[in-house]
């Protein structure tokens, strides 16, 4: 993760720079990690604001993966799902489909995030919960995959950390297929 430039919002109506929970325990554990958190903002739970923002901080460059934590779930002012698809170039469904798939180990309200997974230009958009425990978790479940789709998305193609893991389950072609 090293090298890798990331993006924390946190879409809130509701929360201070001083309460940001969810937005602390992202960067904390970004760095920890070893990426840097190059951008941080809270934005009111507004659909327009929301995406003029991620659409900045991808158009501008320089941000490998932006997560975005509140505003997933099934309240009215939760617009942040709505907001990352209208500036989605892309979709990344299978990201979303294990965070939730992971979530439900946790909790059963896993089942109700609405969260996405998106690319815009060479950056990853990707929605966690807003609650400080679901934020981490859906960081956890990520970070073993954040290298890697960074990499791809640059261009690096498919051969890096797959590559050097040795044999393919059978039926399965290797990186040079």
């Amino acid at each position: 993760m090293s090298g890798l430039r990331f993006g924390v919002l946190t879409c809130s109506t509701t929360r201070a720079a001083s309460e940001d929970a969810s937005g602390d325990a992202l960067g904390r554990g970004l760095e920890d990690a070893g990426g840097m958190v190059a951008a941080r903002a809270i934005l009111p739970d507004d659909r327009r604001r929301i995406a003029a923002l991620l659409t900045d901080w991808c158009d501008r460059g320089g941000l490998d993966v932006i997560l975005t934590t509140g505003g997933t779930g099934l309240g009215p002012h939760d617009v942040t799902p709505e907001a990352t698809d209208e500036v989605a170039e892309r979709v990344v469904p299978g990201l979303a489909e294990l965070l939730r798939m992971r979530g439900l180990e946790r909790t059963p309200f896993a089942a109700l995030s609405r969260g996405t997974a998106v690319l815009r230009g060479r950056t990853l958009i990707v929605n966690l919960p807003g609650s400080p425990a679901g934020a981490r978790d859906g960081l956890a479940i990520l970070l073993p995959l954040l290298a890697h789709a960074a990499a791809v998305v640059a261009g690096a193609g498919h051969g890096g950390p797959r590559a050097a893991a040795g044999p393919q389950p059978s039926g399965t072609p290797g990186p040079s297929a």
